[in-house]
């Protein structure tokens, strides 16, 4: 109880924040019962005159209450289907821009993560570049065999995860709550975003992990000649603490710069869209924070891309979709996307393939009468995200992060070309995963990982009988002698029936004091 009664405390704070900064302007009323429009109009009472307009309020608002709401702003950017399309795209504009926490503060994160004195882990550590909610970015040098390297060098920020465990429940405490009271938050499935910003955020608060999955990325991609990630220094990289190759290649939002340097900008666009295509459905492992401030190019015009706090995995299932979905889309043939959707289970059975195949023309028809410029790739995806909800299709968060990615991807790529061909640039990727894993040889290697599948199920048989065999005579036992608790559990459900009861005397003794207090003034 003390504990909801803070998280209410916390919440009550954010959302008087909201009403300041006019973010309840954006709330369709119109459904809400009356309560509820009456408590909105209230609270809008005290709205800023100088409110920004749009998603930029919202935007404004997290970035007033820290580091937990800014990240939270960041991550709604990739559900529009929570917040919706328009304040998705205007949340991704929100910046990850935080003060930058002292120099000494940093150099003792260095010194306590490796357990010894800074000048013995770097040969020059200078002071920090950029800051965002988690984590800030210095310059230092390491020396070996009496030459220095320029690294980058990734430091925690300071107490920042007891701020963001302390956010995240009061999340999670909001959320379980709109889903027991709203169906649509049910289906929505507010405490499942919760879910997944908290486990993103601890990904991203170990750079152990972040530095195992460039290293990853790195393997997938050796072969690839226009795309490189920067290598790790293992030995200067700890929980806290990761020290990456200094890149100085060219910003790939400075169209400037690629201009003097002589780079064919309609090559770059063309190599964006096909690494993350290439990255996505061969290997399954992508960087799902592509924005143009983590992109690079270097002298030779290959791409490099930093920051891999945020990663996003699809498994056979999600590729296949993926991948027809898009050569669906491309040869217009709309049953076969439809199809693929109940194939994969995404929409219940009891509707029509039909129905729903009819219902994808609506979406795709309409791109083939336009330029190839007009057609964006990510907002057919975002129509197509919205007609499945008429069908009843569940969020599917590794799908929604895919979309968020591609759609920031299509901006880069059109940024350096605006007549970019998004389906002709998509095609051959598409195409070669296709008949590479869908293709006779696919279908070969699909049947001898089935084999595979079989040979170990067998081999799990006799354990599996066994296991049955136990639960049989537990279950006889039961039968006999009744269900059994342990001591251990017996012991809990009485203390949690004594804290009840203590919090139910506790209540009853508020009501009779405040009936003793109004006998008294009554009298």
């Amino acid at each position: 109880m003390i504990a909801a009664f803070s998280h209410l405390i916390r919440l009550s704070r954010a959302g008087y924040v909201f009403a300041r900064e006019g973010v309840l302007a954006l709330v369709d009323t119109r459904p809400l019962p009356l309560p509820a429009r009456t408590a909105i109009a209230l609270a809008r009472l005290i709205e800023r005159p100088g409110a920004k307009d749009g998603g930029a309020r919202l935007a404004a608002a997290l970035g007033r209450l820290g580091p937990t709401y800014v990240k939270l702003g960041q991550f709604l950017a990739t559900r529009p289907d929570v917040v919706g399309p328009a304040i998705a795209r205007d949340l991704q504009s929100l910046q990850d821009k935080m003060p930058a926490f002292p120099q000494a503060e940093a150099e003792a994160v260095v010194a306590a993560a490796f357990e010894k004195p800074l000048n013995a882990v770097y040969a020059n550590f200078g002071p920090a570049v950029a800051a965002a909610s988690i984590a800030q970015v210095h310059p230092a040098q390491v020396e070996k065999d009496g030459v220095r390297q320029q690294v980058a060098v990734k430091i925690l920020r300071p107490g920042v995860e007891r701020r963001f465990k302390v956010d995240l429940d009061a999340f999670f405490f909001a959320a379980r709550r709109a889903e027991a009271m709203s169906p649509e938050a049910e289906r929505l499935r507010l405490v499942e975003v919760v879910n997944t910003l908290d486990r993103s955020v601890a990904l991203e608060m170990d750079f152990r992990l972040e530095a195992a999955a460039l290293s990853e990325m790195a393997e997938n991609t050796r072969e690839d000649v226009d795309f490189r990630v920067p290598h790790i220094d293992w030995d200067r990289t700890a929980r806290e603490v990761l020290t990456l190759e200094w890149i100085d290649g060219t910003k790939l939002n400075d169209r400037a710069a690629l201009e003097a340097k002589g780079f064919d900008l309609p090559a770059l666009g063309r190599n964006v869209i096909q690494s993350f295509l290439r990255h996505a459905l061969r290997d399954g492992f992508f960087h799902a924070d592509m924005h143009p401030g983590n992109l690079f190019v270097d002298d030779d015009g290959r791409l490099i891309a930093v920051d891999f706090g945020i990663m996003g995995r699809l498994g056979v299932k999600e590729r296949r979709f993926l991948a027809e979905i898009l050569f669906g889309f491309i040869t217009r043939d709309y049953r076969r996307v439809a199809q693929v959707h109940f194939d994969a289970g995404y929409v219940p059975r009891h509707h029509s393939v039909d129905a729903f195949a009819q219902a994808i023309r609506a979406i795709g028809e309409p791109i083939h009468n336009r330029t190839a410029e007009d057609i964006s790739m990510a907002k057919l995806l975002t129509l197509l995200f919205e007609v499945t909800g008429i069908f009843d299709m569940r969020t599917r968060p590794e799908l929604i992060l895919l979309q968020k990615t591609m759609v920031v991807v299509e901006g880069v790529a059109r940024s350096l070309d605006p007549k970019l061909d998004m389906w002709k640039t998509a095609d051959p990727v598409v195409r070669e995963w296709i008949a590479r894993n869908l293709g006779p040889v696919g279908i070969a290697e699909g049947a001898a990982r089935g084999a595979g599948e079989i040979g170990r199920f067998v081999a799990q048989v006799p354990s599996l009988l066994t296991r049955a065999g136990f639960m049989l005579d537990q279950l006889d036992d039961i039968t006999r002698n009744g269900l059994v608790l342990a001591p251990e559990t017996v012991e809990a459900i009485g203390r949690a029936e004594q804290r009840r009861n203590r919090w139910t005397a506790a209540a009853l003794w508020v009501i009779a004091l405040l009936l003793f207090w109004i006998a008294w003034l009554l009298v």
